[in-house]
Formats: structure tokens, C-alpha cells, sequence
């Protein structure tokens, strides 16, 4: 959702079905990955737009149901784009967990035999990768899983996250000094992990970090 007025929903302009819905197909908004089909009436849709997270109608049980109420698995969401003829939804979210009741990430797992299809593997391009990893980082932060490396840095605070950057970015230095082509890439990448941990501590976005980049492109700064 990238306007506030969409907080205030005008059905009209929304052409639901004769029993008062629309399908909503639910993507990840960093993989494109199509996570489910469901259906919202305009109740749930307006829901969703006030809550930032997919409320939906179960045509079984008819009534509303908030993903992720029983499970914890939301999707905070990111955006929603209409069809060319208003009958049809998609949603960008953000998931916290797995999509489908079943735990699996998406819903769409099994072929048209009923066989069940490996995930494909993490996207090797950079821009997903690194928004899929802010936002797994993002998600430490706000349920601090215990064990984890992520909330341990977020639990010791600023300090102990500046100080990780400190001694990442010296062993990148190092790294690059050598002739270690594999090494500079695993300090690199280190560092990069810290960093991102500090965005998320101190509440940047990487969408700000690229607007800065395209106006320094624009104004010649990226020269």
C-alpha cells in the first residue's frame, strides 16, 4: 500500500462478485513468490488496508479470518494491485512464517499428480536476496527467537552491532589485501549481515539507502 488514501476504501470501484467477493492472490513482495489464493469481501479488505496485515473470507466457515491469528504466521503487507477489470487482487505482504496451514511456504507445493515439488532455492539475485534478508532480520528483532545470532546482537543493543561492523569491516580490508578471492567474499558478505542488522536497529529502510544512491546518480554524486 503505497498511498494513505487507500486506509479509506471506496467499494464502488471494487467490482466483487455476486456473493460480495474477490479473489486475492497473495505474493511475497521481495521473491514474487505466490504464496496463496484466497477471497476478500469488502469487510476483510478494508481490514486489511487499516491493519497492514491480510484478512480474509473463509468461504467454508463465512466469516473473517485474520492470517496468522492461531499460528502467528502474518503477512504484513506491503502493497495491493487490482486487475485490469477490478474483479481480482494481489497482494504483496511480507510473511512471518509459513504461508500455507500445512508449513509449508506456499500453498502451491504439489504438481497436477499430487506430488509434492521441491521449494526452489533462495533467488541468486542480489536486490532479493539482500530484501529477504533485511526482512528475516527485521523479524528477529520484532519475536527474538531464542538461540539466535540475531537476537543476541539485538538483545547486547547499538553498541555491541557497531562494534561487530568495526571488526567486520577490517577483516573485509584484510581479505581484499590478499589473494583470496573466496575469503573477501565471505568477509564481505560478514559485513554486510552487520550492517544490515544496524539498519534494522536503527529503523532504515534499504528502499532509503537506494533512493539516496538514485539522487546521487541523478545530481552526478555516484560518479
Amino acid at each position: 500500500m503505497k498511498r494513505d488514501s487507500n486506509a479509506i476504501l471506496d467499494t464502488s470501484a471494487i467490482n466483487f462478485d455476486d456473493r460480495g467477493l474477490l479473489p486475492a492472490i497473495v505474493q511475497n513482495a521481495h521473491s514474487r513468490e505466490v504464496l496463496t489464493l484466497a477471497y476478500m469481501n469488502a469487510e476483510s479488505l478494508q481490514r486489511t488496508l487499516e491493519t497492514r496485515e491480510t484478512w480474509f473470507w473463509s468461504r467454508s466457515r463465512s466469516e473473517l479470518w485474520r492470517k496468522g491469528a492461531t499460528s502467528g504466521n502474518t503477512q504484513r503487507v506491503i502493497e495491493i494491485r487490482q486487475d485490469c477489470d477490478s474483479d481480482a487482487l494481489v497482494v504483496l505482504v511480507e510473511p512471518q512464517g509459513p504461508a500455507c496451514h500445512t508449513g509449508k511456504e506456499t500453498c502451491f507445493y504439489r504438481d497436477l499428480g499430487g506430488m509434492e515439488i521441491d521449494s526452489p532455492p533462495m533467488s541468486a539475485n542480489a536486490g532479493v536476496v539482500l530484501n529477504e534478508l533485511y526482512a528475516l532480520i527485521e523479524s528477529r528483532q520484532q519475536t527474538r527467537p531464542a538461540g539466535s545470532y540475531t537476537t543476541y546482537l539485538f538483545e547486547k543493543g547499538l553498541d555491541k552491532i557497531l562494534k561487530k561492523i568495526g571488526e567486520e569491516a577490517t577483516e573485509t580490508v584484510i581479505a581484499a589485501k590478499g589473494d583470496d578471492r573466496n575469503a573477501i567474499i565471505k568477509e564481505t558478505a560478514d559485513l554486510v549481515y552487520h550492517l544490515l542488522v544496524m539498519l534494522v536497529e536503527r529503523g532504515v529502510t534499504l528502499d532509503e539507502i537506494c533512493a539516496e544512491l538514485v539522487q546521487r546518480r541523478e545530481t552526478g554524486g555516484g560518479k
